[in-house]
């Protein structure tokens, strides 16, 4: 007689009750630590290597070298004072070239979400950018950022030989798309 937890014990993703969040908890522990940033000096030559104190180092060198800016343009149709419309084509457009395997931003929403979406998507996307870009403030999750630091040659431990790479909202790159586009079109009418 087999013992009647010895299946459940192997299952991970058991119909009682076990969630996704314990499956990449599990793949998680089996694949180890695996932390890109090794060992990084300060400004002194002190070694880090606590994981905080390695983000707020690349933080603080960062910040000295990037900034951002707090507004957007209002944008009004062809100078006649109209709301802006979003051409529903260059959505469509958008949604089919965007990768369904791209990292997610802050705002957790993924371009599989939106090409799952199909048609159903682009109308309610039209109409969020619409809102966007008419207002002219933008949500607080797309202005937030994820950032990577990728190692470009050099000394591994030191902060300047690493290159932030920003993981930013799949909608606003959307948004931003749809503004390049508005924007060539006028600049092709008035030549």
């Amino acid at each position: 007689m087999q013992p009647r937890n010895r299946h459940r014990k192997h299952s991970i993703l058991s119909k009682e009750g076990k969630c996704w969040s314990d499956f990449y908890k599990y793949v998680k522990r089996r694949k180890g630590n695996r932390e890109n940033i090794p060992a990084i000096k300060d400004c002194n030559g002190r070694i880090i290597t606590d994981a905080i104190e390695k983000a707020n180092r690349f933080n603080s060198y960062y910040s000295t070298i990037f900034s951002s800016e707090e507004n957007i343009l209002h944008i009004q149709g062809e100078n006649t004072g109209n709301p802006f419309t979003t051409d529903v084509k260059t959505i469509r457009i958008r949604i089919k070239a965007t990768g369904k395997n791209k990292s997610v931003g802050p705002d957790r929403v993924s371009g599989e979400i939106l090409k799952l979406g199909g048609e159903a998507m682009i109308p309610c996307l039209a109409r969020l950018l619409d809102i966007t870009i008419n207002n002219g403030k933008l949500p607080g999750d797309w202005k937030r950022a994820t950032v990577i630091s990728i190692h470009k040659g050099g000394d591994r431990s030191l902060v300047a030989n690493y290159r932030p790479v920003s993981l930013t909202s799949v909608v606003c790159k959307q948004m931003e798309h749809v503004i390049a586009a508005y924007l060539r079109h006028v600049w092709d009418k008035n030549d």
